[in-house]
């Protein structure tokens, strides 16, 4: 009894320093656009400076797939004003870090810095958001280190040439069945002018949000921010983000993925589903929960317990759905058979346990200790202003508002068992599903 009481006073305690951490959140817009968002922790000297634009690979041309992503690597060459290279160095020299990455409906170019260096890290980012030059060589290298790149981590990866034709087969009409690094017969045919073309239209200040999260002040940042970013000029031609939507799905799809270099079966199950929309977001919570319900915590789920614990038909099952989706995004359950055990009998098992959610409901004793862990991860969160800076720039670049990311622990916490069944009653159709299948080539008797 002393110990239950002394754990509800430490979340207690904890849920106060978590309200005050809010409180230190604080955003505002530049005269040119540029939204900034400020999330001072100043537990340690240290600052994490963030880019991100609204911007991805669902924005592309059509046929001009992976242009997002190499214009990620080039914008580590040089620029009017710094030589290639040199900001990274720049940054290792300061015993910091700096990176970039692309995802379908934005780009991130980060630095993590000591907060007395917030200033030198601006201007470089600002720079190249104005200033990139784009020379035919150091197009034609970095395309090259694209293909190569696709070369090692799809092409020769079963398993991520099977996720990319399952995207594909999700996605019929929306960009988001388009792999981020490009269709390779597409790489091959980008040209210089293609990148400068996206770089042009797509980096600008009214596209971008700047994240600063650390040792800082925001007056600090928004002098700095004003002084580095204002001076850039906005794109007037920017237009709604508008990408072609899905067809009604009115047949279940399949695909059988064979390949010699396959190690181990599994079946992969997709459905598209809503993703978090401002001010809208209960949807999304549901499913959050749900797919935690179905797959997360090993045998203590209900896809571990009914097919790796009891029937010891599985060796492993999970389910995957993030609602930070500029638009709608998809819900994963994924098992891989034991030995002995076919995709079309694990296939047969998984519907099963579907059904039986359906028919009997939820437990209300996994939900609560589910949402209690989500109470915990969000006191844990606190320890990295890193962790926190992605967490806004994800949301806010796929459409939400930093009233959304403020709410959302709330949403996870009022959504019920009713609303988690209702939901998977709405997702869990078949004929609104994609179902593959990875395994080894059959074998052929003479």
């Amino acid at each position: 009894m002393l110990k239950f009481s002394f754990f509800t006073t430490f979340f207690l305690l904890s849920f106060l320093l978590y309200s005050e951490a809010r409180s230190e959140i604080s955003s505002f817009f530049l005269n040119n656009g540029m939204e900034v968002v400020v999330i001072e922790d100043h537990r340690a000297p240290i600052v994490t400076h963030m880019v991100w634009y609204k911007t991805g690979a669902a924005d592309e041309n059509l046929g001009k797939s992976g242009v997002a992503h190499l214009l990620e690597h080039l914008l580590f060459k040089e620029t009017k004003n710094v030589k290639t290279g040199e900001f990274s160095k720049k940054v290792e020299s300061l015993g910091g870090s700096d990176n970039a990455f692309t995802s379908q409906d934005y780009t991130g170019y980060y630095q993590r810095v000591s907060s007395d260096y917030l200033e030198l890290v601006m201007y470089y980012e600002a720079d190249r958001m104005k200033n990139l030059v784009i020379s035919e060589k150091d197009f034609k290298t970095e395309l090259d280190v694209v293909i190569e790149e696709r070369n090692q981590r799809t092409d020769s990866n079963p398993s991520a040439l099977f996720n990319e034709q399952n995207m594909a087969s999700l996605y019929l009409n929306h960009p988001y069945g388009i792999p981020i690094v490009g269709w390779r017969h597409e790489l091959d045919n980008l040209t210089r002018k293609d990148v400068i073309n996206f770089y042009n239209h797509y980096y600008a200040p009214n596209n971008a949000i700047l994240i600063v999260a650390g040792d800082v002040e925001p007056e600090k940042v928004k002098l700095l921010a004003e002084k580095f970013y204002g001076k850039i000029g906005r794109n007037n031609n920017l237009t709604d983000r508008i990408r072609p939507s899905e067809p009604p799905q009115i047949v279940q799809r399949r695909l059988i993925f064979a390949d010699e270099r396959v190690a181990q079966s599994y079946l992969v199950r997709t459905y598209i589903a809503e993703e978090r929309d401002t001010g809208k977001q209960r949807a999304a919570a549901a499913f959050t929960l749900l797919a935690d319900l179905l797959g997360s915590g090993g045998i203590q789920s209900i896809l571990g317990k009914e097919l790796q614990l009891n029937s010891k038909k599985a060796i492993y099952t999970n389910a995957y759905y993030n609602g930070r989706s500029f638009d709608d995004t998809h819900f994963s359950l994924i098992v891989v058979p034991s030995d002995e055990v076919s995709l079309k009998e694990i296939e047969i098992e998984l519907d099963r346990v579907i059904d039986d959610l359906l028919l009997n409901g939820i437990d209300e004793k996994h939900l609560n200790r589910i949402k209690f862990q989500y109470k915990a991860q969000q006191i844990y969160a606190l320890d990295s202003a890193f962790s926190q800076a992605r967490r806004f720039g994800a949301a806010l670049t796929s459409g939400l508002k930093v009233e959304d990311v403020l709410a959302w622990p709330s949403e996870l916490q009022e959504i019920d068992s009713v609303d988690i069944l209702k939901a998977a009653k709405l997702l869990f159709k078949k004929e609104k599903s994609v179902t593959g299948w990875i395994r080894r080539p059959a074998k052929v008797e003479n």
